[in-house]
């Protein structure tokens, strides 16, 4: 008997770490993804629409198709959710071009991720502001606005910025932005 014995060619120990750690990796992967669908979801409304975006974003120009087959979504339900996108901008789409005659279907394209948040901003800023001022729009009833001390800014392509006190924060004009700019951004 030897006193450094070789791994089992049955259990392939070597084989068996790497495939441990391959799959961890994946694992690992597949949370990530997961998390970028499940904060995309919140964005867009179901994790249909997310699933969607995140195919167009890896794969531009698919048409309807496509996005079913690469998503595993039944063919109708993306259509629906493509043409509500579209509604919405957060899909472009144009014809295929095709040699010859016969049917050019649409070919879809997502937003960049740089839109898709600007878009968000406003929204979620009058949103939590509405929170802050939750006391007082109890007392005052529903009247009057939601503005308060929430300013969310997108600066730069990807960076988002939140800041609970304006004072600090200054846009690309100098000026101190307010909930009226981040709503026509």
């Amino acid at each position: 008997m030897s006193e450094n014995p070789q791994p089992d060619e049955e259990t392939d120990e070597p084989s068996s770490a790497r495939e441990r750690l391959e799959e961890g990796a994946d694992k690992a992967i597949g949370e990530f993804d997961q998390g970028v669908v499940d904060l995309l979801a919140w964005l867009l409304d179901t994790e249909t629409r997310a699933r969607i975006y995140v195919y167009l974003r890896q794969h531009p120009d698919s048409t309807s198709e496509e996005v079913a087959e690469g998503t595993g979504l039944y063919p109708s339900t993306v259509r629906e959710a493509l043409a509500e996108l579209h509604d919405e901008e957060t899909v472009s789409r144009g014809k295929r071009e095709s040699e010859g005659a016969g049917n050019n279907p649409y070919e879809y394209e997502a937003i960049s991720p740089s839109e898709l948040v600007s878009g968000a901003v406003g929204q979620v800023q009058n949103q939590l502001n509405a929170v802050f001022n939750l006391d007082e729009r109890l007392s005052r009833g529903d009247e009057g606005n939601d503005e308060g001390p929430v300013t969310i800014s997108v600066t730069g392509a990807g960076a988002t910025e939140t800041d609970g006190d304006a004072d600090d924060e200054v846009d690309d004009d100098g000026d101190t932005p307010t909930a009226a700019d981040a709503e026509d951004e």
